[in-house]
This record gives structure tokens, C-alpha cells and sequence, in this order.
């Protein structure tokens, strides 16, 4: 542990940008978790109206104004954060556990296996993930729940490729080695052996990919194929705000600017996991 925290502590201060990344990503999943378990700590609901203050500057009242229909953008989007939390969490969550186990069976059994789950999972592969994703949204119409499916339905392959590559690049070791000449079954060797051994990378490569699915979600919601009222996430608040980008910048540009920091945090702290995983920094 001692170990560790030191190792922790050198990336960090050779990478002040990661505390910052760190920083960011607690404040977001932490502040997400609570506002989702408990929304009535922010005193706002998202149904109710105030034409009284349509489209107000930022202010101390409203650090990032009102919209046109007089509610406050800042609540607006921490009532909306832990929709695109949770959103991401699932996706990256069930791709892993889609992924990992396909990726390593296809790696280690090889041959007709690998064939038969490197050509499913090519035909995923074949299309542009953004242009995948919004085909199958748009075919299954809006609302949040299809939006997940279209995301997680052309999100698991990227896992089961990198899950794939990490096991052809450790199977000939002496530990695959030792389990197979005392008798271990193959299967036992895919999930015992193997997949301890890849999910380290994978884990790094993960964290950093929740910004990826947060940008996928939000251009969703900025279609209109995302959440629905009078649930909220950031991608739709940008899209209600860009009618008003010339007379109330405010209105898309600083949602916007939020979605990009957790974005870049996230990317942030996948590099700070990287560095820390690498056998190389505990030497």
C-alpha cells in the first residue's frame, strides 16, 4: 500500500494536470451520485416555469443565466449530470463485460473461434461508430433507454478487440505455459489466468473512454434522440440553447464548456491509470 501511494504520489507530481483531472471526475461522479439518489437536495424542478426571468445573463443568482423559459441553466445542468453519469457508467461497464470475455476466448482458443468472433465483431467495426449510433437511435426513436442500447450495441466490440490483443500478447507466458502443462482447463486458464492479467490496461483505457461516451450521449440528446423531457442531459440543454446562440450565448456555450472539462478530465485520469499501471514506474 505504502508502495503504492508513493508511486501515486510521483505520477502526480510530475503530472499536476492529472489532480486536476482527479479532481474533477470525484466532483462530477460524487455530486452525480448524490443529486441521483436525492434530486430534492438542489430545490429544483425542471417542469416549472418562470417567464419572469426568460433568458437572463450570468449572475450571481444565475451563474449561467436562464433559459427561455426562465429556469436556471446551472441547476439545469446538475440535474441533467447524473443522467450522463450513469449513462456512461452502464455503457462502459457492460462493454467490459461483453468485451473482455469474448476478446480473450477469441485470443486464446484461436482458429474457428477467433474467426467466428473477430468477423461478428467486424461487422460492428465496419461503420463509424457515430453514424452506427445515431442510425440505430433514430430507428428506435427517442428516449433515454433506447439511446443507451444504441450506444452499448456498437460499443461492446471496441472492447472485445482490445481484450483480443492483450490475449495473444500474454498467452505464450510461462504462467499460461505452467497451467497448461499441469493440466488446467482451457476455459479455467481464459478466466483465471488470462483475464486477471489483461483488465489492468483495459481499466485505464475504459476511464478514459467515459468522456468518449459522454460526447456520444450528448449528441444524442443534441438531436433530440437522447432524454426526454422533463428528464435532462447536457447534450439537449446545448441543443434548446443554440436558437438563442446569437441573442443569449450564455444559453448553449457555457453547458458546453462544462461537457468539454468532464470530457478532458476523464481523458485526464485514463492517462494518470495508464502511468500508474505501467510496470515501468515501480522500478
Amino acid at each position: 500500500m505504502e508502495e503504492a501511494r508513493r508511486i501515486l504520489f510521483r505520477i502526480l507530481k510530475k503530472n499536476p494536470i492529472y489532480i486536476f483531472g482527479l479532481a474533477v471526475v470525484t466532483l462530477f461522479l460524487a455530486f452525480s451520485l448524490v443529486v441521483g439518489l436525492f434530486p430534492q437536495v438542489l430545490g429544483y424542478n425542471p417542469l416549472q416555469l418562470d417567464l419572469s426571468h426568460q433568458l437572463l445573463p450570468p449572475s450571481l443568482k444565475f451563474p449561467f443565466g436562464t433559459d427561455d423559459l426562465g429556469r436556471n441553466i446551472f441547476l439545469k445542468v446538475l440535474y441533467g449530470a447524473p443522467i450522463d453519469a450513469g449513462v456512461s457508467i452502464v455503457i462502459i461497464a457492460a462493454s467490459l463485460l461483453v468485451g473482455i470475455p469474448i476478446g480473450a476466448i477469441a485470443g486464446y482458443f484461436g482458429g474457428a473461434v477467433d474467426e467466428l468472433f473477430m468477423r461478428t465483431t467486424d461487422i460492428f467495426l465496419a461503420f463509424p461508430g457515430l453514424i452506427f449510433v445515431v442510425a440505430i437511435a433514430a430507428a428506435l426513436g427517442p428516449g433515454l433507454e433506447n439511446a443507451v442500447l444504441a450506444i452499448g450495441v456498437v460499443w461492446w466490440p471496441i472492447y472485445t478487440r482490445l481484450s483480443r490483443g492483450e490475449t495473444i500478447s500474454i498467452k505464450e507466458r510461462q504462467y499460461v505455459m505452467a497451467a497448461q502443462a499441469a493440466g488446467v482447463s482451457r476455459t479455467r486458464i481464459v478466466f483465471e489466468h488470462i483475464v486477471p492479467n489483461i483488465i489492468n490496461p483495459l481499466i485505464a483505457y475504459a476511464t478514459a473512454d467515459v468522456g468518449n461516451v459522454i460526447i456520444l450521449f450528448s449528441v444524442l440528446g443534441y438531436l433530440g434522440l437522447g432524454a426526454q423531457p422533463p428528464r435532462v442531459d447536457i447534450g439537449r440543454i446545448v441543443y434548446d440553447g443554440q436558437t438563442y446562440l446569437q441573442i443569449a450565448p450564455w444559453y448553449p456555450i457555457l453547458p458546453g464548456l462544462v461537457l468539454f472539462i468532464i470530457v478532458l478530465s476523464f481523458a485526464f485520469v485514463g492517462d494518470m491509470l495508464r502511468d500508474y499501471l505501467d510496470p515501468r514506474n515501480r522500478v
